[in-house]
């Protein structure tokens, strides 16, 4: 009996080989692994939470924390990461929601206030311009006749026609003080004061009604460069058809004289110490002694004047009552004590009688019509005032 011959060299078999044996292996349904879900595939980067951040940074915040929460949700029931990414989301959201309420709210407030702007610009009479282009003898128009407007619309007018406000003065101020301050606001009040003194002189031909104003840089505006400073003689109480002007060069020298020396003793006279006399001894001393330099240079302008027709005895009765009034002055800037300042005010004040005063403006040919408040003058101290009229009445 013969073998079978060996089968030739070459790859393969011309017969199956022999099958494995059966190892352990997962039971039917798993993959390469033990128990339910190994080798599944596992839940990565929740898509919420990245849309959060993203949403909330970029576009609409309100959407981003939406997005947050669902994110957080998602990731508590079915797993995943991305859970501190979702809450950054969530907080970056909220955060840009209200940034995003505070400036819609700026925004409606502009657009609000320049529908109202554009409105107002048919609401006056006159010709548009910026408040720096007004000079001095300008007339004109606010909407409303809001005077005290921050940022009024102005509208030139010829004085001639009705209008809300006159300019006495326009110029650049050389300020110290802070703008704003209560410093800067005294000092243009003061310059606003004067200049409304010399444009109008006749401070007792100006209507009852009239007011002064003045528009002052602010903060803003002067870190921008605004330097100027409009002086504005307010006329909203009535309807005011011309101009108030009467300077210098609509009066007689003699009238400029008296004029100019009569409103600055008024001036000086109003400038009282802000303190209480009690604990300013001093600073009332130093105004004591303003008044009675002022009121020296408005005997030496009426004293100039005694020799023109008409003017010999109301001129007299000026001087006689200035000298006294300068006498309690003076008396009243040496006094030691506060009550013997207060009882040297009180004989100061009423030395002076504003019906002696309007016969020597009637001879001056200048106005008589006594102001409200000098009408409210007492002829003599309060009882329970310690010698001094009131502040308001003064």
């Amino acid at each position: 009996m013969s073998t079978p011959p060996i089968p030739p060299p070459g790859p393969g078999h011309p017969w199956a080989p022999p099958s494995p044996q059966p190892g352990w292996g997962p039971p039917p349904g798993y993959g390469p692994g033990y128990g339910p879900g190994y080798g599944q595939q596992q839940p990565g980067l929740n898509g919420f939470a990245l849309a959060s951040l993203l949403v909330g940074l970029l576009c609409v915040p309100p959407l981003g924390i939406v997005f947050g929460v669902v994110a957080l949700v998602q990731i508590g029931k079915k797993g995943g990461t991305g859970k501190a990414l979702a809450i950054v989301g969530l907080v970056v959201s909220v955060l840009m929601t209200g940034v995003v309420a505070v400036s819609a709210e700026r925004v409606s407030k502009a657009v609000l206030h320049g529908l109202e702007s554009a409105n107002e610009l048919t609401d006056a009479e006159g010709e548009l311009i910026d408040v720096d282009d007004l000079r001095a003898g300008d007339c004109f128009n606010v909407p409303r006749g809001d005077l005290m407007d921050e940022h009024p619309l102005m509208y030139k007018i010829d004085c001639g026609k009705p209008h809300h406000a006159e300019v006495t003065e326009s110029k650049a101020t050389d300020q110290k003080a802070a703008p704003g301050s209560t410093e800067a606001d005294r000092a243009h009040e003061d310059a606003c004061w004067k200049a409304q003194d010399e444009y109008a002189m006749d401070t007792w031909a100006l209507p009852a009604y009239v007011e002064m104003f003045y528009y002052a840089p602010s903060r803003e505006s002067w870190r921008q460069g605004d330097r100027r400073v409009v002086c504005v003689i307010g006329t909203t109480g009535k309807e005011q058809k011309g101009s108030l002007r009467q300077d210098a060069g609509t009066l007689k020298p003699e009238q400029v004289a008296f004029l100019r020396a009569a409103n600055a003793f008024e001036f000086v006279l109003t400038r009282q110490p802000e303190q209480e006399l009690e604990e300013a001894l001093a600073e009332h001393q130093a105004w004591a002694r303003e008044v009675h330099a002022a009121l020296g240079d408005e005997a030496k302008a009426v004293g100039g004047h005694t020799a023109l027709p008409g003017m010999d005895k109301p001129a007299r009765a000026q001087l006689k009552e200035i000298e006294a009034a300068r006498t309690a002055w003076q008396r009243a800037s040496q006094a030691k004590t506060a009550a013997e300042f207060d009882k040297q005010w009180g004989r100061a004040l009423v030395a002076m009688s504003p019906e002696t005063e309007k016969a020597l403006r009637g001879a001056y040919g200048l106005s008589t019509d006594m102001p409200p408040w000098l009408e409210e003058y007492p002829v003599r101290p309060e009882p329970d005032s310690g010698g001094r009229p009131s502040h308001e009445s003064v």
